[in-house]
């Protein structure tokens, strides 16, 4: 099992830029695939963004944020990283960050194994 934690959210204007960090704790982390979701208030959760555990590191981002947002990763820190720019209002959100088994990565919530508590983000007009 892996212990995932979210940090880095807070309140921003419209167009600035954030980075998310996912810290994990775990045996078998690089092998993991890490997957960005977020979800609004009373709004389900929906996909953000993925990474698979290979070498290659396949990402894969929803429209909405593509071209705005980079998730990465670093191994030996055990720590997924959310680059967000050109924030947006409609990005407002808690953000989860969860690992997948697999290590190929998901837009499916259902996918993942391991989830953290989320961090808020919240972008002001």
């Amino acid at each position: 099992q892996v212990q995932l934690a979210e940090s880095g959210g807070r309140l921003v204007q419209a167009g600035d830029s954030l980075k998310l960090s996912c810290a994990a704790i775990g045996h078998t982390f690089s092998t993991y695939a890490i997957g960005w979701f977020r979800q609004a208030p009373g709004m389900e959760r929906e996909f953000v963004a993925a990474i698979s555990w290979s070498a290659g590191r396949s990402t894969y981002y929803a429209d909405s944020v593509k071209g705005r947002f980079t998730i990465s990763r670093d191994n030996a820190k055990k720590t997924a990283y959310l680059q967000m720019n050109s924030l947006k209002p409609e990005d407002t959100a808690v953000y989860y960050c969860a690992a997948e088994v697999s290590g190929l990565g998901s837009f499916r919530t259902s996918e993942y194994d391991y989830w953290g508590q989320g961090t808020q983000v919240t972008v002001s007009s």
